[in-house]
């Protein structure tokens, strides 16, 4: 439970109360359905018209499966995912031997999320053997037996498959990484659409034709920007035109850090320069941008990372074009990665 309080407490959960779990899945979901009931003295919960039940294991749920179990729990008074089975089913004789087998076509493997009526599944439990709330594992076939209650099956998503290995954990990794890296803000503090800053931000456009790229301003009121943050966006790429410092980066960071949008998965914030040869040397540009190292460390401790980018900016047009699209691909790998050990490096396109 202590643990579960900190998680909460780090994450700034809201609206969700602990219950103690029982040593097996089915009385834990006993515990969790008394904890809303109205006939429990200790009820503190109002008593809800569905329930929801879901493992935790399964973290890649999606809205519209939970919407249609629901719709259809209100229908049937139960309902549960189902997927294909991947592989046949197979029953062994006492001897180690071959008994029989499904048919594969004609049986599915249950999923979760599964939803009821309050009522339903509440007195299912209540009437439960003890055989059942120590070896059961499927709800919907206590709806039946005890309920009565034929539940619809409704067609899962192939992400409800379960973290249970640790290999899984590199999977589930993966997932995350490749969700939060559909959406890239380039935050530019200039109109000028013949800036290269704007060049890169087309060819950004171009390469990453899959991936979903808007922009926002640094404005004093930033309500587009407060918007896409809203919206979750948690990679931002901050190409400084007019502010040849760490300016406009740190606005972009303290807004970031404001939001507490970094507090569930990490946010990357790739702050761009471009360098013009023949206006300002090379070892003077990169002693001024060093200071992106002792920032990025703060903002570290808060799950954003940081690392910059500068882009040396020829003069002849074919030369810039290489050097932006050699940008662009680094933009995308920072992102698609989201490899913590480049926080506070300083690449060079």
């Amino acid at each position: 439970m202590e643990a579960m309080k900190g998680i909460i407490q780090k994450y700034q959960h809201q609206r969700i109360s602990l219950v103690a779990a029982g040593v097996t899945r089915h009385r834990s979901i006993f515990n969790g359905l008394k904890a809303l009931a109205e006939d429990q003295p200790d009820s503190k919960l109002s008593k809800p018209e569905v329930v929801i039940i879901h493992d935790a294991v399964r973290p890649f749920v999606e809205e519209d499966v939970l919407l249609k179990v629901v719709t259809a729990a209100k229908e049937h008074g139960a309902a549960g995912a189902i997927r294909p089975l991947v592989s046949t089913v197979i029953s062994p004789s006492a001897d180690g031997c071959l008994d029989h087998s499904l048919d594969r076509a004609r049986h599915r493997a249950s999923e979760m999320p599964q939803a009821f009526l309050f009522d339903v599944i509440y007195e299912a439990y209540q009437q439960c053997s003890d055989y059942d709330l120590e070896f059961g594992t499927e709800c919907l076939q206590l709806a039946l037996k005890y309920g009565h209650v034929h539940a619809k099956l409704v067609e899962g998503s192939p992400d409800l498959w379960k973290v249970t290995y640790k290999r899984d954990l590199y999977a589930a990794e993966s997932i995350i990484k490749e969700r939060i890296s559909q959406h890239i803000c380039i935050v530019m503090d200039t109109k000028d659409e013949n800036h290269v800053g704007h060049h890169l931000e087309e060819i950004l456009k171009n390469e990453l034709n899959h991936v979903k790229v808007t922009s926002g301003a640094l404005c004093p009121a930033g309500r587009d920007l407060e918007q896409i943050i809203l919206e979750q966006c948690y990679s931002y790429v901050c190409v400084n035109v007019m502010s040849p410092d760490f300016e406009k980066t740190r606005r972009l960071l303290n807004m970031l850090e404001e939001s507490n949008l970094s507090i569930l998965y990490p946010v990357v914030v790739i702050s761009v320069y471009f360098l013009d040869y023949k206006s300002v040397p090379f070892d003077q540009k990169m002693e001024n941008l060093m200071q992106i190292k002792e920032y990025a460390k703060e903002v570290k401790k808060r799950n954003i990372l940081l690392c910059g980018l500068l882009i040396y900016y020829p003069q002849e047009e074919q030369n810039l074009q290489a050097s932006l699209r050699q940008g662009a691909t680094i933009i995308a790998t920072l992102i698609k990665e989201r490899n913590s050990g480049l926080v506070g490096q300083l690449l060079v396109a």
